[in-house]
């Protein structure tokens, strides 16, 4: 997966968190929040690699 896309995750995530908490689910924003952090794993991931691709 590729930056963008992990970015593109990270956004996903806070909008259903941000949803969740405005409508009262529990359960999306847990959804949202756990995605979100998904997305910045993943986006971590991208960047140690590229960063050992350059030795």
């Amino acid at each position: 997966m590729g930056k963008a896309k992990a970015k593109a995750k990270q956004v996903k995530g806070k909008l259903k968190e941000s949803a969740g908490s405005a409508t009262g689910d529990k359960k999306m924003e847990a959804e949202g929040r756990a995605e979100k952090l998904s997305g910045k794993v993943q986006e971590s991931a991208e960047k140690t690699k590229k960063s050992m691709r350059g030795r």
